[in-house]
């Protein structure tokens, strides 16, 4: 008797372990309760931004200001059938790593571990920075291994994969010459071999939000990128509804500088705009709470995307926002750009924030985003990212790995390619949709 009192004790707790796993799991499926002032990819310490008279802006539905020429929205599909390439899916790339052997030093998987700024929170997490190459900066392992974004097969492999995807347009993190991040080395000079290494793919720029960036660098970054790339057969143009073959632009942590300054930048009767001028572009904005949606409509800006892969970490980021942010886009004409990603782990960076944690569970929280992006009918869906390591929001092809103090997370029981072909599919359920959209 007391022997089966033991069994079903024993089976009475793995039941109950078995419960508790599965609404973790169900838990990444669906956004959480509010969000952490640090966005996911932005420093450890929150931003403080100086207060500003913002425009007031009294209705979500609001008619175009005088003088604002804002660039009216895509009007039809842009895919290759013939190639089975959609130009209307995007996905973010990072060119910054390094190894010693290209960049005499590893750059970024040797990033540090990032202290929390409340020293007593810091104070409980470990320090340091990571030592490739069998301990970096991720908490998956690339099937290249540390690699260096320099090394002509890294970036042939990549262009591979990305053409796997079906996805046409690779947008590359750009600083400008001479300017990096905080834990790598200039990059603008990798962009000539980007441009030259694709296939089908065409290249779109994200602006970063680097020391001194306004509205009158802006204009400078743009006059630059239009004048040195401009031509190139891979540079990309985005279609709008006037028939406009216009470049576009995401201009990442856009709310750093108010709504004023943008305007003059990008409405007709700017002090120094560019509307209608050879440097004219269509210009993304990003949304991260949801006042700034207005701001960016009040900046002169033709749409907005949500990067951040944590569903339900930000306002611009939560699935159940997109319908409501799809609405205020169409009836203000402008683009709804949603981001989707495979999961979301930073632990190896920023080993504090695991509440921000996503899991992948086996593809089903990607597909559910994919799902979530298309029920509101986007003209552009951009995938975040293809090799943000850090974030682990990559769908570049992870390889399992063990080492004497690390276990990296891995994509079994699949293969390395699982969210390439994920991608691929989706890709093209994504152009059959809008194909029935557009009838």
């Amino acid at each position: 008797m007391a022997r089966l009192r033991r069994r079903a004790c024993v089976a009475l707790f793995l039941f109950t372990l078995f419960i508790l796993a599965t609404l973790m799991g169900l838990r990444t499926l669906k956004p959480t309760e509010g969000f952490s002032a640090l966005a996911p990819g932005a420093d450890a310490r929150p931003v403080v931004v100086e207060k500003v008279d913002r425009r007031s802006v009294p209705s979500d539905v609001q008619p175009s200001l005088p003088g604002q020429a804002r660039n009216a929205k895509v009007g039809g599909s842009n895919s290759s059938p013939d190639k089975g390439i959609s130009y209307d899916v995007h996905i973010f790339y990072n060119m910054w790593y390094g190894t010693p052997q290209l960049d005499e030093r590893y750059l970024h998987w040797d990033h540090i571990l990032v202290p929390h700024w409340d020293p007593k929170i810091a104070a409980s997490y470990p320090r340091g920075r990571h030592l490739p190459p069998e301990d970096i900066a991720s908490s998956f392992y690339p099937e290249l291994g540390p690699y260096s974004s320099r090394d002509p097969e890294v970036l042939e492999s990549h262009m591979e994969q990305i053409a796997a995807t079906a996805a046409g347009v690779l947008v590359v993190s750009w600083y400008p010459p001479g300017l990096a991040d905080d834990h790598g080395e200039p990059t603008e000079d990798l962009v000539p071999s980007i441009l030259d290494a694709h296939k089908y793919t065409l290249v779109a720029f994200h602006i970063q939000p680097y020391k001194g960036r306004t509205d009158h660098s802006l204009h400078d970054n743009i006059k630059y990128i239009v004048d040195r790339y401009g031509d190139h057969g891979a540079f990309y143009r985005f279609t709008t509804s006037n028939g406009k073959a216009l470049p576009l632009f995401y201009i990442y942590d856009s709310y750093l500088t108010p709504p004023e300054a943008w305007a003059d930048l990008l409405t007709a009767t700017g002090s120094h705009s560019v509307r209608g001028t050879q440097y004219d572009g269509v210009f993304i904005a990003l949304i991260v709470e949801e006042r700034h949606k207005h701001d960016i409509l009040a900046g002169g800006f033709d749409g907005m995307y949500t990067y951040f892969a944590s569903n339900g970490f930000s306002y611009g980021s939560s699935h159940q926002n997109w319908k409501g942010l799809k609405a205020f886009c169409d009836g203000n004409n402008l683009l709804f750009i949603p981001s989707v990603g495979p999961g979301y782990i930073d632990t190896s960076i920023r080993p504090w924030n695991n509440h921000n944690t996503r899991n992948r569970v086996n593809g089903r929280y990607y597909e559910t985003a994919l799902q979530a992006a298309l029920n509101v009918r986007p003209e552009v869906v951009t995938i975040t990212s293809f090799n943000e390591w850090h974030e682990g929001t990559q769908i570049e092809r992870a390889v399992p790995k063990k080492t004497a103090t690390r276990l990296y997370l891995d994509y079994l029981p699949h293969e390395p390619d699982l969210y390439l072909e994920l991608t691929r599919r989706w890709v093209e359920q994504f152009s059959k949709e809008k194909e029935q959209w557009l009838m």
